[in-house]
């Protein structure tokens, strides 16, 4: 039997797993920068967990949740996000208390489980970084968060790109604007999608975010949520404006986003750009916003957070297609060539001593002839090439070449083991 990854899987091989990690590596500085820490929540929750947060008319509850009961009969759910989780934890480990400095300001890295269709850049198993921060209600924690997306694509090197935002209000404004809206499209009910009907009277702000060509047409002419705000949720936003301005980070504003998960109120954003990689015009790379009401929701107190998550399977396919420079991480320093037998065991005493001084090394385990292992140095670009042979294991010598500048020299093998250090610093 052929055995194969699931669908909607990758492997992510030697290679190209060098960029996940410069990937990972940069985005850790970055948010390192702004004061937020890693956390590291479990792959699967309880389904409530999501089911609570998520919304019980979101895609990802009704299509696309990898949930199960487990041999103890619990309903299990592998997780399809980020933030969920992070709340729960946040919850579990009364992160809200006040020995804890506030706000609370973290991110996570890991994989995602969604049963959609596979595409480019989307798979069922997926990868998603993000950020959150809990505990204050300031404007300015939102605009720092948009700050933090907007930083890390310039350090991946992306440009062309274009910030959205928009404001779903407070509970007053989205009550307000969900009647609205539901008197609007209530006479175009029967011409809705099938799921814009379903949503219609439980959520009808998912209507403004449905793809279907049908309901895009009555969504063009549907009332704006900006005429709805509050005086209170009109200042927020407002000041959120005033302080992207303030910092010199541009922005639209465009009144028919919204997110896909129930939980935000207030700011939301999306960070788009535009490259044929991943489709025409510009494309949502980077998406969050505010959920004052989500640490309530999963048991613990009234809190605030704020934060955004981005997919990095779209964001290495888009780094690629722009011809983002990747650093060559797999440097070889020394590649130690063997003659005869009885070099053996001294060859492999010396990439150890090698390595033990902090140098990667490598050697022959092939029993290949020295000019087989002589192209092998040269074809991982070995810094140093390091020949044992009989006549240097008779003189308990090595001898040493910068295969840069061709300079090379016999040196005493106790010298290698010890301090190689000293040794190229002869010959470079």
């Amino acid at each position: 039997m052929r055995y194969q990854r699931p669908k909607g899987t990758a492997d992510i091989l030697p290679g190209e797993s060098q960029h996940w990690q410069y990937v990972e590596t940069v985005a850790r500085q970055v948010f390192n920068k702004y004061r937020f820490e890693e956390i590291r929540t479990p792959l699967f929750e309880n389904f409530e967990v999501f089911s609570r947060t998520s919304g019980d008319t979101s895609d990802i509850v009704t299509k696309e949740m990898y949930d199960f009961k487990d041999k103890g009969d619990r309903h299990i759910s592998l997780r399809p996000e980020g933030t969920a989780g992070v709340v729960r934890a946040f919850v579990e480990n009364k992160l809200y208390g006040p020995e804890v400095q506030k706000p609370f300001k973290t991110y996570y890295i890991g994989p995602m489980y969604r049963y959609e269709r596979p595409q480019s850049g989307r798979q069922r198993e997926f990868h998603q970084m993000g950020i959150e921060a809990f505990g204050s209600d300031e404007p300015a924690l939102d605009v720092e968060v948009i700050a933090v997306g907007m930083d890390l694509f310039k350090h991946f090197g992306i440009s062309n790109l274009r910030l959205a935002i928009n404001t779903l209000g407070d509970k007053e404004t989205r009550d307000n604007y969900r009647q609205a809206l539901i008197d609007y499209l209530e006479p175009h009910y029967d011409e809705l999608s099938e799921d814009s009907q379903i949503r219609l009277h439980k959520n009808p702000l998912r209507v403004l975010d449905s793809k279907d060509k049908k309901d895009k047409q009555f969504v063009a002419d549907a009332p704006s949520i900006l005429d709805y705000l509050t005086p209170e949720a009109k200042a927020h936003f407002d000041q959120v404006k005033s302080l992207l301005s303030a910092i010199g980070i541009d922005y639209v504003v465009d009144s028919t986003m919204v997110r896909g998960l129930d939980y935000y109120n207030h700011t939301i954003f999306e960070i788009m750009v535009d490259s044929k990689a991943l489709g025409h015009g510009y494309t949502t790379v980077c998406a969050g916003g505010r959920y004052n009401g989500l640490v309530e929701e999963l048991g613990g107190p009234e809190v605030s957070g704020v934060g955004f998550g981005l997919g990095m399977e779209r964001l290495i396919l888009l780094m690629e297609a722009e011809g983002v420079k990747f650093p060559e991480e797999h440097h070889l320093d020394a590649y130690v060539v063997g003659i005869g037998d009885e070099a053996n065991a001294p060859t492999l005493k010396v990439v150890q001593a090698l390595r033990q001084q902090e140098y990667s090394a490598d050697r022959d385990y092939l029993a290949r002839k020295p000019k087989a292992q002589f192209k092998t140095a040269d074809r991982l670009s070995a810094a140093y090439t390091l020949t044992l042979g009989e006549k240097e294991l008779t003189t308990n010598t090595i001898h040493v070449k910068n295969m840069n500048s061709g300079n090379e020299v016999s040196a005493p093998l106790d010298d290698v083991m010890t301090d190689f250090a000293s040794v190229i610093k002869n010959i470079d």
